[in-house]
């Protein structure tokens, strides 16, 4: 069931245009329309507080978030597919929420603020140590927060409910729509999918990786390939597990960021790929900017079998050195290439 929720009196043609394929929750209680595709809801129409909900358009998988900093907007991707927007406010000058890749870290429904009086921060989904989270909190239409993502209180939870420690979340100025990348790319070798669907938890590799974090074999690991460095950076429970050289076809044109995430539908292996911009550095190309990367056959074999449907691999063109992420559990990038 979608659901379309307003904090604020909208005008028939709004409510129209946002009914596609929703139950709306309103003062007058929930009723059901016809189900539609969510593609006719006007996103932009969308007052502080309203946001969109459709989790049956995609009803399992691994989920990506989206906040875009220039709409205040915050977008839910499962499997690849859109199941819900929201409005949402940043971080005002001064106290600017940072653009990146995280993962969620922590998840508290009750958390309290222990910089700002103790404020309450209901449904917490945390993505830095020094204190950047998803959480709910006041929505006037434009950036007011100290550096979080304030979200409506049914939509946190709502949220929450969909969420993982090792979720993706991007915080970038504007991203593309998801698309499939079916071939699962030169960074992993040809028999890719039967490594990752039967034999990643239970790899010599899986289990090195596991003694440095017991117990989490099937935890997903995030990659980082930089196209500044040369150099992919693997990710497992906040521990560096593997690093290797990599090769860049046509290392002249730029590979632009693109985040892909591993999902698995039907017995299939297939990347997910969101292509942004954020810290000067444009959109890439998801179809090809993965097929450009090579690494040693060696480390084809030891990434294989680490990863694990949810996975996720960032390829940026900025550097993905100790001075440009900020702390190990998670990776902010904030410096262009000189």
């Amino acid at each position: 069931m979608g659901q379309v929720l307003k904090g604020a009196a909208v005008n028939r043609r709004q409510i129209l245009c946002l009914l596609g394929g929703a139950s709306v929750f309103g003062l007058g209680g929930i009723r059901n329309a016809a189900a539609q595709e969510e593609s006719i809801v006007d996103v932009d129409a969308l007052k502080p507080g309203e946001f969109t909900w459709y989790p049956d358009r995609a009803p399992e998988g691994f989920v990506a978030i989206i906040v875009t900093l220039p709409d205040q907007r915050c977008y839910v991707y499962r499997n690849g597919v859109r199941i819900g927007v929201s409005t949402c406010s940043t971080g005002k000058p001064g106290h600017e929420t940072p653009v990146g890749v995280f993962t969620i870290l922590l998840k508290d429904v009750d958390h309290h603020s222990s910089l700002y009086n103790d404020a309450s921060m209901p449904y917490t989904e945390l993505l830095t140590w020094s204190g950047v989270a998803l959480h709910a909190g006041g929505l006037p239409g434009y950036p007011t927060s100290h550096g979080c993502v304030h979200l409506p209180l049914a939509f946190s939870k709502l949220l929450f409910s969909v969420t993982h420690y090792g979720t993706p979340v991007i915080i970038a100025d504007v991203h593309s729509q998801p698309m499939d990348v079916l071939h699962p790319g030169l960074v992993l070798p040809s028999d890719a999918t039967k490594v990752i669907l039967d034999d990643a938890p239970n790899s010599p590799e899986a289990k090195a990786a596991d003694a440095v974090a017991p117990n989490v074999a099937t935890v997903p690991v995030a990659m980082v390939v930089s196209g500044a460095d040369r150099q992919l950076i693997v990710l497992k429970n906040g521990e560096e597990v593997l690093t290797a050289p990599v090769t860049v076809r046509d290392p002249q044109a730029p590979l632009g960021n693109v985040v892909y995430v591993l999902k698995k539908v039907g017995g299939e292996v297939a990347w997910t790929a969101l292509a942004f911009e954020g810290n000067g550095v444009q959109g890439g190309k998801p179809a090809t900017a993965i097929d450009r990367i090579t690494v040693a056959a060696e480390a084809n074999q030891k990434l294989a079998a680490l990863l694990v449907p949810g996975s996720t691999m960032l390829i940026t063109d900025l550097s993905a050195g100790a001075d440009t992420r900020s702390q190990k559990d998670f990776v902010v990038l904030t410096q262009a290439m000189s």
